[in-house]
């Protein structure tokens, strides 16, 4: 069994919510003895409103983000072949989903040429709902309550999805971030139906699942995805493969293993898939 990250490698470098530049990244992982890592940077926003909040506070604009993503690609390009005899590296990016973000990713894809990209979901009704306990009071507020969260946040998922066909789907059910009750409000039918439409989705389109162990760096009880929906995920076959969605040194590998023992314990394999690259002509 390899150590792998399909969704990894945010660095301080180019990522105002993360540490350390992409090199020492990059190190860090080498350190830890991974086999391979997606360096996965967010597509930089489209909007001023709709940026990431703590760039907004910072006063980035959607062009001087998308400057610094234009000296991201390079560097981690050339990290990748500095590097080829030690660790496999990709190239790859993180999108969103929000108002008019298809055409936008379409052209950063045309543009930079990532290697594959994965595909999350940060923002319902355009409120960035998994900043903090009051953005995500705010997007509840906004589509009418918890229960049309739960629902809007997997439409938009499976609209991502269609749209996209990204290699990864991202942190697959982030949508319970901040709510102590996202049990039940998974096991609702109106949103357990959508759980299951979109897994369905996911395994028709033969698409890798994120298991995403950043939940538990914030103290939560279990990664994203959350067991009953990793199990029914088994079921049918998907693909899951570990990601640590570092932020930084600090955060390599951390839960890794704890991880992995998880998806032992249920069967996953461990010959992890990789992601499928972007054919381009």
């Amino acid at each position: 069994m390899d150590f792998v990250s399909v969704h990894g490698g945010h660095s301080g470098q180019f990522c105002s919510h993360a540490e350390n530049s992409l090199e020492e990244v990059i190190l860090a992982y080498i350190d830890h003895g991974y086999a391979w890592v997606g360096i996965t940077e967010h597509a930089p926003g489209l909007a001023p409103h709709l940026l990431y909040t703590d760039q907004q506070e910072l006063g980035f604009t959607p062009e001087t983000l998308r400057q610094r993503f234009a000296r991201y690609m390079p560097e981690c390009r050339h990290l990748q072949q500095k590097y080829a005899d030690t660790i496999t590296v990709f190239a790859a990016m993180e999108t969103e989903t929000y108002s008019g973000y298809a055409e936008h990713i379409d052209g950063l894809v045309a543009e930079f040429r990532p290697d594959y990209i994965v595909g999350s979901v940060h923002f319902v009704g355009d409120v960035n709902f998994d900043y903090s306990v009051e953005k995500y009071q705010e997007a509840v507020v906004k589509v009418g309550g918890i229960e049309n969260l739960y629902c809007r946040y997997f439409d938009d998922q499976l609209a991502m999805i269609e749209r996209l066909r990204p290699a990864v789907v991202g942190h697959f059910d982030l949508i319970r971030i901040f709510d102590p009750d996202y049990r039940e409000h998974l096991s609702l039918p109106v949103v357990a139906e959508r759980v299951e439409r979109n897994l369905r989705r996911i395994k028709a389109l033969d698409l890798i699942m994120d298991f995403n162990l950043r939940a538990l760096a914030k103290g939560a009880s279990e990664p994203y995805i959350s067991r009953p929906i990793l199990l029914r995920a088994k079921e049918l076959g998907v693909a899951v493969v570990p990601g640590d969605d570092s932020h930084g040194v600090a955060n390599i590998h951390e839960n890794m293993e704890r991880g992995i023992a998880i998806l032992e314990e249920l069967g996953f394999s461990t010959n992890w898939r990789r992601p499928r690259l972007i054919a381009y002509l």
